[in-house]
Order: structure tokens, then sequence, then C-alpha cells
């Protein structure tokens, strides 16, 4: 986790070339997708939403987030507080009978190099839910 931000500034960097080099632009703000709940370490990718496809390059590899409906919140503030915004949705879910899944996504809606303000700081956080019965449902709030 410590190597996080680090791990950020590069794949975007990397992937923002690689597109720029392949003729394609982003369609959305960067996103981190992420498998399992982070804890000291983590699991994830790295990139931009594109629309169509692209080659592989380098260490860049075209990926998909999952489709579906998902339940969703905005954290405002440091990303060193997103977990009180993921147990915040984890509480929902609970709540209204959803089953978070174990991939969700968040995309950063603020760019700390243009807003140096963490406080001010937007990130959407989405992660894929079902309901007890199996099917799939959505919750935004």
């Amino acid at each position: 986790m410590s190597e996080l931000t680090d791990f950020f500034a590069a794949a975007y960097t990397e992937t923002a070339r690689a597109l720029e080099e392949q003729g394609t632009a982003p369609i959305g703000p960067p996103f981190g997708k992420y498998y399992g709940v982070p804890d000291t370490t983590v699991d994830v990718e790295a990139g931009f939403p594109v629309a169509g496809t692209m080659r592989p390059q380098g260490n860049v590899h075209p990926g998909e987030l999952p489709a579906g409906l998902v339940a969703e919140a905005i954290h405002e503030g440091s990303y060193d507080t997103m977990h009180q915004t993921y147990a915040a949705v984890q509480r929902h879910c609970d709540a209204v009978g959803l089953t978070p899944g174990p991939v969700c996504w968040e995309q950063y809606l603020s760019d700390p190099e243009v807003e140096p303000d963490p406080a001010r700081w937007r990130t959407l956080i989405r992660w894929p839910v079902t309901d007890p019965l199996g099917g799939v449902s959505s919750a935004s709030w």
C-alpha cells in the first residue's frame, strides 16, 4: 500500500503514452480496479476507459471493468480516509440485503496535481453487488 501512489503515477504515465501512440484517447477519468479488499498489500490495475480496443504495449494491457449494476458512493477527501466510505457502502449493502463482489473500482474525479487540497478530492467508488437470491441489483446513494 505504501507504494500505491508511485504505482499509479507510473501506470497512468505509461498507459497515457501507449494510448497516444495508438491514436486513442481516454473517454473518462482514470481508475483503479481492485481485486479483494486492500490491506497491507493490494492487487490492483490502473488505467483509463477508452472506446473500442487497443493493443498490448509494454506493461499496458487492455482489460475490462465488470458489467452490471453496482453500489456506488462519492468519497470526498483524502485517499487515506477512503476506508470510511467503503465501510459505509458495506453497511448500506448489509442493510438492504446486497452482497458486494470481490472486485471494485475507483474513478478519480479530481487530479491531485490540479487540486492540491486533499479535502477537495472526489473519488467515485463502484462495487458490483448481488442480492441474496443471486440476481444482480444496484444501490446508489
